[in-house]
């Protein structure tokens, strides 16, 4: 799993480190990626429990990155000069380090995103980025991530290739995790037939710009079951739709094969197996 929470993702995720990697370890995965919101205060006790479980950690972060430049949206998120009447529009975006200095570029990005450029969320932008992405692999993350907004909109294609370029991988997701974003009026997406489609049209991406895709579960829980947690904290949150969560529970390697079957058992394997072990095997012992 290379998507996962923690309850360092503050509000939101539900996970404690130990049993989260405990059982990808028992699962037979080898590695699992801690990627909580903003934050990387997991690191320390991930570490120690990859080793007691002899599975490999990923150590990364789930970010908001924008544009230098851009409009404003509806949350009033900040623009880089912290000017609040001039804000961006922010999307998510994953860090995994892939090496020494890569896990001491991702601590800057962490400072940075804190002290400079905090409005609501830790946010990046991304020439930022740019200037520390030394050492880290960047994906596209979820269906907040540029590369999913960009598709779901149909932007034009010299606009997707854009975007792409500044990603090492592409990510999708189980067809559950997106089901809200259903006759939302920002999109054009009308059934799981369209967000099925929305996924093929991403696998393509890759084959076409030559960006592995990767398949992720986005993991805020453990279990199905655990939903009712995460729906409680959100009621405290004020959510009007806290009833309607998600299923982002980490699901086993037959449970992905099944819910991507729909792309052909070829390319389901490739996005589930194979390229995830890819880029877990492109980051060094840490």
């Amino acid at each position: 799993e290379l998507h996962a929470h923690t309850k360092m993702s503050d509000m939101d995720g539900l996970n404690e480190i130990s049993t989260l990697v405990g059982t990808s370890a028992r699962w037979g995965h080898p590695a699992v990626a801690i990627t909580d919101h903003g934050v990387v205060q997991g690191f320390p006790d991930a570490a120690d429990c990859g080793v007691k479980n002899g599975i490999k950690v990923l150590f990364g972060m789930e970010g908001y990155v924008f544009d230098d430049e851009g409009r404003i949206d509806e949350e009033g998120n900040i623009d880089h000069k912290g000017n609040k009447q001039n804000p961006v529009i922010t999307n998510h975006i994953i860090f995994i380090a892939r090496t020494q200095e890569g896990v001491k570029n991702l601590y800057k990005l962490v400072s940075t995103s804190h002290l400079n450029y905090f409005y609501r969320k830790p946010s990046l932008p991304k020439s930022v980025i740019s200037s520390l992405r030394d050492g880290i692999i960047i994906g596209s993350a979820c269906e907040a991530g540029e590369i999913y907004r960009a598709v779901s909109r149909n932007l034009p294609e010299e606009e997707i290739e854009r975007i792409a370029s500044f990603y090492d991988y592409l990510e999708i997701q189980p067809i559950g995790n997106n089901m809200f974003l259903i006759d939302d009026e920002q999109n054009d997406i009308h059934s799981k037939e369209d967000l099925q489609d929305i996924n093929r049209r991403i696998a393509e991406l890759g084959d076409i710009y030559d960006k592995p895709v990767v398949a992720t579960c986005d993991v805020h829980f453990l279990n199905p079951e655990d939903e009712i947690y995460r729906r409680i904290i959100f009621y405290g949150k004020g959510y009007k739709d806290a009833d309607i969560q998600p299923p982002l529970y980490l699901r086993t390697t037959k449970e992905m094969l099944d819910e991507f079957e729909y792309l052909g058992s070829e390319k389901a394997y490739e996005v589930v197996v194979t390229n995830t072990r890819m880029i877990a095997d492109m980051v060094e012992v840490i």
